[in-house]
């Protein structure tokens, strides 16, 4: 069920025929896709499950993993509608509460647990005593994070009555379960979702053509871009960074900050682009995050869906920019940790989170000292709304490229580059040793081939590409007669299994 998978066009189009041959304006039409969401959840949980040591046998683990969803998704409807009919404080506090805490309790055990342990266990060993840590060796159930994120997302909104309570059940579990975003975002907010599911959904067929052109260049960008670099050069260095070069071990990293974002944005084109066959628009998620001129603007490109809830229910709630300078840049610091933490137990992800907090509230007060004015609302849009997402959902000025400016991208990215190596290093050990692998300066690239810089080189210049070109060739396609459609769709469809490996390459933030 991997969207890079033949199984997953199967799907993909069964659905679609059967979601648009129901009757309109009927309960069938979401019954269904809840039910092919379950499904598509369910197959990918089991097919997984049978390649892992997994408690209760891969049946039992799937079910359990299906029941997390389906027993969460009902627990919140009753919650939100219990929030919508109570006016007593202390009973909406404990409404809110059990919500958070169930899924802050499911994050723990099979997320954090055993992360927890080793770091006591680890601890204790630092001053003498020894601790056997008590391992549960769980296995971390697809998309944990990011249905989590969304249910809780939909309590505190409708805690602090921003919007209504959902008012059918069927709607509010198929905004949970919704396959194209539920593994890996993007993570859809329920005052955006939820009016769509409650509407009867139409699809043009223009956004049926934007949707195949999305699924089209998403498979793209993974499979020709990102798997390729990972397969040969990426996973290579990382695993073993002693056996090259420091221009190898650099290059490797450049590839990796590439590779990332190819398969994450090409995750994100095909969940969009899914959404659209169906009549519904998900958030975009990236917007060539590599050519910002800061970090604050690089969260702004990155992980959209993701930094802005962190911004509105983490950043916020620790207190945002009130309170004092340091206190901002105490919470902005607190929030990236956080973060980081969010994408998996390990230390190097604390680490990575810690990188991007620390150099975040720098440039904050390098802003500050400067005095830097933005176009914006009075008081400029980082502290409008947060220095981790600020202004995400504003439309930007235009940028005028200046000297400055390419200096300010290339450190930006340089920097990003450098945390990315504690963020796919499997250990801290390895990430020290890429690190002063690249410190010897040693000579030669024997392993740097052609193809390799090629698709490098590819990936690099197409992020660079303006918007507004990516733009004209979307609308071309759009507006192109569905014959040319398909017979471009065939051709990008050859591309792609030529390119494709024996087996489908899992999406990286498919473990998180």
């Amino acid at each position: 069920m991997l969207f890079n998978s033949p199984v997953y066009g199967v799907f993909l189009l069964v659905t679609y025929v059967a979601f648009w041959g129901l009757r309109r304006r009927s309960f069938l039409r979401p019954l269904m896709l809840m039910v092919a969401s379950y499904v598509f959840y369910f197959v990918g949980t089991y097919d997984a499950a049978q390649e892992q040591e997994v408690p209760f046998g891969p049946l039992g683990w799937t079910l359990l993993c299906v029941g997390i969803i389906f027993f969460g998704s009902t627990l919140d409807y009753w919650i939100g509608r219990a929030l919508g009919r109570t006016e007593n404080p202390a009973a909406r506090k404990a409404l809110l509460l059990a919500s958070v805490f169930y899924y802050l309790g499911v994050l723990s055990i099979f997320k954090y647990y055993d992360f927890a342990v080793d770091s006591v266990a680890t601890v204790a060993s630092w001053v003498g005593v020894n601790v056997a840590p008590a391992h549960l060796r769980l296995v971390l159930p697809f998309g944990i994070s990011f249905f989590t994120f969304e249910t809780m997302s939909y309590t505190i909104d409708v805690y602090r009555r921003e919007i209504p309570p959902a008012d059918r059940y069927l709607d509010y579990l198929l905004f949970v379960a919704f396959f194209p975003h539920l593994v890996a975002g993007p993570i859809v907010r329920p005052k955006s979702m939820l009016p769509q599911l409650a509407a009867e959904p139409v699809a043009s067929d223009a956004l049926r053509a934007e949707g195949l052109f999305l699924i089209a260049t998403g498979l793209m960008k993974k499979i020709i871009i990102g798997d390729y670099l990972g397969l040969n050069l990426v996973n290579r260095v990382f695993e073993n960074p002693e056996r090259y070069t420091s221009l190898e071990v650099l290059v490797g990293v450049y590839a990796y900050a590439i590779k990332i974002y190819a398969d994450f944005s090409g995750y994100s084109d095909v969940a969009i682009g899914s959404a659209k066959l169906f009549g519904y628009e998900l958030p975009r998620n990236f917007d060539a995050p590599y050519t910002s001129g800061d970090l604050q603007e690089f969260w702004r490109r990155w992980h959209i869906s993701l930094s802005t809830w962190l911004r509105d229910y983490l950043y916020v709630t620790l207190g945002g920019n009130r309170g004092g300078t340091w206190r901002t840049y105490r919470n902005l610091f607190l929030t990236m940790v956080l973060g980081g933490l969010w994408h998996g137990a390990s230390w190097n992800f604390v680490i990575w989170g810690a990188l991007h907090g620390g150099a975040l509230a720098i440039n904050r007060a390098w802003q500050r000292s400067r005095q830097a004015k933005r176009a914006a609302p009075p008081g400029g849009p980082y502290r409008a709304t947060s220095p981790v997402a600020g202004g995400a959902e504003m439309k930007r000025p235009p940028v005028v490229v200046t000297p400055g400016r390419i200096v300010a991208v290339i450190a930006t990215f340089h920097f990003v580059c450098f945390a990315w190596i504690f963020f796919r290093a499997p250990t801290f050990a390895h990430a020290t040793l890429m690190l002063s692998r690249m410190a010897k300066l040693s000579e030669g690239a024997p392993n740097l081939t052609a193809p390799i810089l090629g698709v490098l080189g590819l990936g690099l210049v197409t992020h660079f590409v303006p918007r507004s070109v990516y733009e004209r060739i979307q609308g071309t396609f759009v507006r192109s007669p569905a014959i040319v459609q398909g017979i471009l769709l065939a051709v990008c469809a050859y591309a792609l299994h030529f390119a494709a490996g024996a087996k489908a390459e899992p999406f990286i933030y498919g473990q998180f």
